[in-house]
């Protein structure tokens, strides 16, 4: 299954055999959260193509872009009175 959330995303996909279903960069067993989590802690794309050789520069900005696209669907409650 081919999750949809934006530009990119469409290397970002689940498949109940792989990784316990949890999202991973098309083609891999690269996990997006494994992806994202070296972002974090201030790796660039350089250093996670290198430490994840099956991953190309293109499934580390489809990450970026899922994490983007799923930051703008607004999940967190809006306060019920303006925060001065």
């Amino acid at each position: 299954m081919l999750l949809n959330k934006g530009i990119g995303c469409e290397q970002i996909t689940r498949d109940p055999s792989v990784c316990g279903c949890e999202p991973v960069t098309k083609g891999t067993r690269v996990t997006l959260r494994t992806v994202l989590a070296s972002l974090a802690s201030g790796d660039g794309t350089a250093e996670v193509m290198q430490e994840f050789p099956t991953l190309e520069e293109y499934h580390v900005r489809a990450a970026n872009a899922f994490a983007a696209a799923s930051a703008a669907e607004d999940l967190l409650p809006r306060p019920l009175h303006r925060v001065a």
